[in-house]
């Protein structure tokens, strides 16, 4: 399930995509726009700048834009950016240890055929689509 994390995560930077790229954005405007606490933007921005999604500037004149066009983009590198990652269960998490009942699982094949269907739809979905 996607949190409301993630989900505002994809709101900011809609707002931004619907900005000047370089244009700095303050976080009170985004948060006055959105209605969404500014406190909890602050931790949701500082998520995305360490994930190099955005770039931030303080001061006057300050704000946060988007590090790149909006249609480079994917829906899974912001989503993954908050939420961390998007596996359906944790044996199929890029950092899980094996599991040494994958041989005789007969569940895996169903998990890693939903894995991929959640995958292949927020990654092959651009920012710039959402516009």
């Amino acid at each position: 399930m996607i949190s409301t994390k993630g989900r505002y995560a994809l709101r900011v930077m809609i707002e931004l995509a619907g900005h000047e790229q370089g244009q700095y954005v303050p976080l009170k405007d985004i948060a006055q726009k959105q209605g969404i606490s500014k406190k909890y933007l602050e931790i949701i921005v500082k998520e995305l700048v360490a994930a190099h999604l955005l770039k931030g500037v303080s001061g006057k004149g300050g704000g946060y834009t988007l590090s790149k066009s909006a249609e480079e983009y994917t829906l899974d590198e912001i989503l993954e950016a908050t939420e961390g990652t998007l596996a359906v269960v944790a044996c199929l998490s890029e950092d899980a240890e094996a599991c040494p009942r994958a041989e005789k699982c007969e569940t895996l094949p169903l998990w890693e055929e939903y894995n991929a269907l959640v995958h292949d739809f927020f990654h092959s979905k651009k920012l710039s689509d959402l516009l």
